[in-house]
């Protein structure tokens, strides 16, 4: 630790946890960085951690990845295998990341934990790719998600529907900026009211679902014989994991609050894993509400029509797979009301990754990392406009370039390679820190964070090798990181005159 910069988000930790003073080689005092001078109350119990959990993970994907993933493996059962492999690997990670959010309980999550762990440039491409990756690729995804859905009962095709679904994904973009960046109230009723909407209409649906589809379980008996698996068949099994691993993406939500946490070394790991267990119930409900009411055949069918229609991206079309579904089960007209029912209902991960994400370049730009336009704050209620509008810029620049497949690929790749250098990171520490205070350990430790990282590993590479466009661009747009660093860096001491 000695002889490099000090983590300008927060201050590190003695041997006993509590955070020291002082400024480290060429990095500034720490009375000077933006989160170490003024704390924030520990006000969040188990209840609001548990729920900040769940909302992070459930949001755009158990509503549109399961259709990519039944068409690419051909088989509702091994669909359902992959859910439950997905729960496990999460199940994983969320036992590992409790141990450094109980050594480490301070608000910054994956920062803080690769700083401590790794040092300034892992903790500075954390930041890299939370703007770049984990908030711009969700926020095309929830709007072009949520486009899809609400017109989709106008049965638009074509490149003229898609057309229309990325011009309304742009007008929700816009909004939810606009609303963001202008008011902290508005910000706070806003998201309040559409993630009430969420969880009420996803329990109610999977509950329907299941009910109305009771009886098909032939659909579910649909796994290839052994004799016929070949590595064509595993190759496609594990990229398809992707889809997965983007949908369970969120259970380290909590672990950026921390810091204003009530008693956070026995809330966090408990807050972890209830609302990692409440969301893999619901995830495995609503997928086999799906599987109940539509075959692979279905689903081929569905994009040979989008083909037919000339959709230059024809594997869109399974994206609204909840309003397939329901269309099946419940018949068209139902399905019409419940598309436009869901696509509001996607509203509410679209206005969270947009509250969220530009605090991720207001806090760089506080620590000198990133532009300083970005740490700017505007009007009465002192919100960081400039930050919302670069990372919806971004954003705009992935939807209108990319498909939605394509942009979740884009997506799961980075995130999963920068959850395996976080989940990597209680190895380095138990190494480098073992006098660190750890009030909860991994269980079956060394074990478990070892299948999540030979799992996230495997799904990782079968993607690279199976999806080269979009993971390509995700590794190039990480690795773009690097130069930013020192660059930036060294403009900044120059201009300091160091």
């Amino acid at each position: 630790m000695a002889g490099r910069d000090e983590n300008p988000f927060t201050a590190p930790l003695e041997p006993g946890g509590a955070p020291r003073d002082g400024g480290g080689a060429g990095g500034p005092d720490v009375r000077d960085r933006p989160d170490a001078a003024r704390e924030l109350p520990a006000s969040f119990g188990l209840a609001t951690s548990t729920f900040v959990v769940v909302a992070s993970m459930v949001g755009t994907g158990v509503l549109t990845t399961s259709g990519f993933t039944v068409f690419f493996v051909g088989s509702n059962a091994w669909m359902l295998a992959l859910w439950v492999v997905g729960a496990v690997i999460a199940a994983c990670g969320a036992l590992t990341l409790a141990e450094l959010a109980a050594a480490i309980p301070r608000s910054g999550g994956d920062y803080v934990f690769l700083y401590e762990a790794y040092g300034p440039l892992a903790a500075f491409l954390s930041g890299w790719v939370s703007f770049l990756i984990g908030f711009g690729a969700p926020i095309a995804a929830s709007a072009f998600a949520a486009g899809e859905y609400l017109l989709r009962p106008f049965d638009l095709d074509g490149p003229t529907g898609l057309l229309a679904r990325r011009g309304l994904a742009t007008a929700l973009i816009l909004l939810f900026g606009h609303i963001h960046g202008r008011s902290r109230s508005g910000s706070v009723n806003v998201q309040g009211v559409s993630t009430v909407l969420k969880f009420g209409l996803l329990a109610a649906l999977a509950v329907a679902g299941l009910a109305a589809g009771w009886g098909r379980w032939e659909n579910l008996a649909d796994a290839p014989p052994v004799d016929s698996i070949d590595r064509p068949l595993l190759l496609a099994a594990l990229s398809s994991l992707v889809y997965v691993y983007y949908a369970y993406t969120g259970w380290n939500g909590a672990a950026y609050l921390a810091g204003e946490v009530a008693d956070p070394r026995r809330t966090m790991p408990r807050a972890i894993f209830v609302g990692t267990g409440l969301v893999v119930v619901l995830y495995l409900a609503m997928n086999t509400f799906y599987a109940l009411a539509l075959t692979p055949g279905d689903l081929r069918g569905v994009v040979a029509r989008a083909e037919e229609a000339g959709d230059p991206d024809p594997l869109n079309a399974l994206t609204p797979i909840a309003e397939i579904a329901s269309a099946r089960l419940f018949g068209a007209r139902v399905a019409s009301g419940l598309s436009i029912v869901i696509g509001l209902t996607l509203l509410a991960s679209l206005s969270a990754f947009i509250l969220t994400g530009p605090r991720v370049a207001y806090a760089m730009a506080g620590a000198g990392q990133f532009p300083a336009i970005a740490g700017r704050l505007s009007g009465p209620s002192r919100t960081p406009t400039a930050a919302t509008a670069m990372q919806i810029a971004w954003s705009l620049v992935l939807l209108w370039t990319g498909s939605f497949e394509g942009i979740v690929v884009y997506a799961g790749v980075g995130l999963a390679l920068f959850s395996m250098l976080t989940i990597s990171a209680v190895y380095a520490l138990r190494i480098r820190r073992p006098d660190l205070p750890r009030p909860f350990r991994t269980p079956g430790y060394p074990v478990v964070p070892a299948v999540y990282l030979a799992s996230t590993l495997a799904l990782t590479v079968a993607t690279c090798l199976e999806r080269r466009g979009a993971a390509l661009a995700s590794l190039a747009s990480i690795a773009l990181g690097v130069p930013f660093y020192y660059g930036w860096r060294w403009s900044s001491n120059r201009r300091a005159g160091r």
